[in-house]
């Protein structure tokens, strides 16, 4: 079930078995600062490449509003059957939380699989069809990047667990 701006249930995460994902605890804190400024200077690669210029504003808002919608249902499908969803946000930025258990491979996926069909899927596929598509594709692979600016980090942080890791809410176990 997917809950949208529902508190997650209070759980006591055992520390003993359980690590923070992120270990250090700076970085922890100002993880949202390396999102943004990722986000930023993936809008200004776009900006300067001139990909954020494909066409009509109103055209442009209306492919942004569908690529973010498609972004989070690509999360929200790889792990839908697996439990409860948690919809909640920081700031600007909108954080799906899972209610359950992942593997490692499962956790990178989640993260992983809206980067990889919208940005580099997609941005492949842009020069494959007729210029005007195409600059609308692209579009499509840029702004996907941006949204994706955390996800990005994490999937690196998650390649860098070990291969046995299991995460719950932020952290991590291996087994």
């Amino acid at each position: 079930m997917l809950y949208i701006g529902k508190e997650l249930p209070q759980m006591d995460i055992d520390e003993n078995e359980y690590k923070p994902f992120i270990r250090r605890e700076w970085f922890r804190k100002n993880y949202m600062w390396f999102a943004y400024g990722l986000m930023f200077l993936l809008f200004i690669a776009a900006l300067s490449l001139g990909s954020l210029r494909a066409g009509h504003f109103i055209i442009r808002l209306i492919v942004f509003a569908i690529t973010y919608v498609v972004h989070e249902l690509l999360h929200i499908v790889t792990v839908f059957r697996k439990g409860d969803i948690y919809l909640n946000h920081s700031g600007i930025y909108l954080w799906l939380t899972p209610d359950f258990t992942l593997s490692k491979r499962e956790f990178w996926i989640f993260m992983t699989l809206p980067f990889l069909v919208l940005t580099c899927l997609v941005g492949l596929s842009s020069y494959l069809v007729s210029e005007h598509v195409g600059m609308y594709l692209k579009y499509i692979a840029w702004i996907n990047s941006i949204i994706a600016g955390s996800d990005i980090i994490n999937s690196a942080l998650i390649m860098m667990m070990p291969r046995n890791s299991y995460f719950y809410r932020g952290y991590y176990k291996c087994k």
